[in-house]
């Protein structure tokens, strides 16, 4: 990933990235199915303390990613690869369809807040892809501007998260269940992809492959 030079390609990848690692859609079934038996104000706590702490937590990832590689001796390399696999783990799950695993291993907690920071802030709404994102272009940003650009967009999405989940009772009664379900397999399918793509790009920055390949 290459922030030296700031163009429109590159806002674009990011935030096409940052969607996938940090917007609505990984979270939404879990959420839906973890969150159901909730009173819609509930709901919409829930959503709000989601969002939040995902961000917040997306912020710290990228502010401190840098950091972290030098002092653990990690590569960008690595940390692509790995975030490929773990990413390939959890879309496998939902191109074979894991609603009724879902609901099976829901236990409400007694604080039901609780649930918006895990399982789904992390690893649903930032998931494996946003973290090996964020923690490449830390390493990557090497201007004030470049960071400035990371931080805007993870707010942006961020802001789009905000939106959809602390409504989130009002898009339930929009969201047709069975297109839902066919969806969330697609898009399983696609992000098995994304994940297989992500694994070449950090074999191709260790050197174990030509390293020609981008995380589009």
């Amino acid at each position: 990933m290459d922030l030296a030079v700031i163009t429109l390609d590159t806002v674009t990848t990011l935030l096409l990235l940052l969607l996938i690692g940090l917007g609505p859609k990984i979270a939404l079934v879990p959420f839906l199915e973890k969150s159901k038996n909730f009173p819609p104000e509930v709901q919409r706590a829930i959503g709000r303390r989601m969002v939040i702490t995902a961000v917040s937590a997306a912020v710290i990832v990228f502010l401190t990613g840098a950091l972290l590689l030098k002092l653990l001796h990690i590569t960008p390399g690595a940390v692509a690869a790995a975030g490929g696999i773990i990413l390939a783990l959890l879309a496998v799950r939902m191109a074979l369809g894991k609603g009724d695993e879902v609901e099976h291993e829901v236990t409400i907690p007694t604080d039901p807040l609780k649930l918006a920071v895990y399982p789904l802030a992390v690893p649903y709404l930032f998931n494996p892809v946003g973290i090996t994102v964020l923690i490449i272009a830390s390493e990557a940003a090497g201007s004030l501007a470049a960071s400035a650009l990371v931080l805007g967009l993870v707010l942006l999405v961020g802001a789009l998260d905000y939106l959809i989940f602390s409504n989130i009772d009002k898009v339930a009664k929009r969201v047709n269940p069975t297109s839902l379900v066919v969806s969330e397999i697609v898009f399983g399918v696609l992000l098995t992809a994304v994940a297989v793509q992500l694994f070449v790009y950090g074999l191709g920055l260790l050197g174990v492959l030509e390293p020609n390949v981008t995380p589009h």
